[in-house]
């Protein structure tokens, strides 16, 4: 195991994102960083409601306690409902960032207030959970949806990734916002080439949050077991939950 491994979880079970979402964290990763790009066996294709997210959880789970037997150095959800995250820490030796977290926080430092774009409008009530949860409500300008689903980013017709361009300049004509968080990791590998057109900060959680987790390995600093963090009680867990006794 390298000096700093991350892994990054993609909580649907999609392999070609996957690969999108490992490519973006890759492009990001400093020297000497291994990304381990991992996703459930089991579980959903994509994520787009509070079903998907509960189900998509547990296979979070399941992944996190195969990377800290492994000894990565931390790890990084990258779905943008941030889904199971809590619980994660909980479970976790090393720290665990949230794609939506992570680019929520980096759009504070870059400019006063963000927009989102994200894929099915009935995500964005996810995403302003979120925004009030991480005490980011009042520097959001809009939420913007492009009403195609998750995988749309995956079909190879480029449709998703125009229309993810068309509700950025959207956002920046009617929000006054000074900076783009995506809101899907399908859209990671996006970020870099709308920020240059865009001429203001687009920001891809998937790579903020490899930042995020390289910066707090650096710093010696790993998620805190005292008080709601510490390791879950032991318990006698049945069914498909054995596999986390012990």
């Amino acid at each position: 195991m390298p000096s700093v491994c991350i892994q990054v979880i993609n909580p649907n079970t999609s392999l070609a994102m996957t690969e999108t979402i490992g490519a973006a964290a890759r492009a990001a990763a400093a020297p000497g960083t291994e990304i381990l790009a991992v996703c459930p066996a089991e579980g959903v294709p994509s994520i787009e409601g509070h079903f998907d997210e509960a189900i998509a959880a547990v296979g979070v789970l399941e992944q996190i306690k195969a990377g800290r037997q492994q000894g990565v150095s931390g790890h990084v959800i990258a779905c943008f409902g941030d889904p199971g995250l809590l619980a994660a820490r909980e479970l976790a030796q090393g720290p665990v960032i949230g794609i939506a977290e992570a680019a929520m926080h980096m759009a504070t430092l870059v400019a006063t207030r963000f927009s989102i774009v994200t894929t099915l409008p009935r995500t964005l009530i996810i995403a302003r959970h979120l925004l009030h949860q991480y005490g980011f409500y009042h520097h959001c300008a809009g939420l913007h949806a492009i009403d195609l689903p998750v995988l749309a980013l995956e079909d190879g017709s480029g449709l998703a990734q125009e229309k993810v361009r068309q509700r950025c300049i959207q956002a920046l004509k009617e929000d006054g916002c000074g900076a783009i968080v995506l809101g899907c990791g399908g859209m990671a590998t996006l970020a870099q080439e709308l920020t240059r057109e865009l001429r203001v900060p687009v920001i891809d959680g998937v790579s903020a949050a490899v930042k995020m987790v390289e910066s707090l390995v650096a710093l010696g600093l790993s998620t805190s077991k005292q008080g709601d963090l510490a390791f879950p009680e032991a318990k006698n867990l049945g069914g498909r939950f054995q596999s986390f006794n012990g």
